[in-house]
């Protein structure tokens, strides 16, 4: 028959959405932000003085590492500290552990009197092993964290 359109009846559109995807994802994102925002959140950021034969040292349980900032600001283990808490807590470590070795990290704007004036302290406090931290002579410089 010309001219007549049979009525189908019309199928109703899908409402559900599949969230599972989404969740998966979701999950996969929250693990790397959990695994990496430690990393992040405790880097004090130094442009360190470059020099040829640096190495990576693995951190052990008897190393202290202090950092200078180019403002001359302490830290010890990335926490702020101050002159004399600094001299407290190493005399501490070394009277528990007199090999204790202390990774002096200091910024390249950094002047020397601060720098010697860190050793100073280390070794009126008892610690004689200081290992100057630097970067390796062809590594690029950090980017600015400011």
């Amino acid at each position: 028959m010309f001219g007549r359109f049979e009525s189908r009846p019309v199928a109703a559109p899908f409402s559900e959405i599949n969230v599972t995807p989404m969740v998966d994802v979701m999950l996969v994102l929250v693990v790397i932000l959990i695994v990496t925002a430690p990393l992040l959140g405790s880097a004090l950021q130094l442009e360190l003085p470059k020099a040829e034969g640096t190495r990576t040292h693995a951190a052990t349980a008897s190393a202290l590492a202090v950092s200078i900032d180019p403002l001359g600001q302490l830290y010890l283990d990335d926490l702020p500290v101050e002159a004399d808490a600094l001299r407290a807590r190493l005399a501490a470590k070394a009277a528990q552990d007199p090999a204790t070795e202390l990774r002096l990290r200091a910024d390249g704007a950094v002047p020397y009197a601060r720098v010697a004036e860190v050793i100073g302290i280390a070794q009126a406090a008892g610690l004689s092993r200081i290992a100057f931290v630097a970067s390796p002579a062809g590594e690029a410089a950090p980017p600015p964290t400011r």
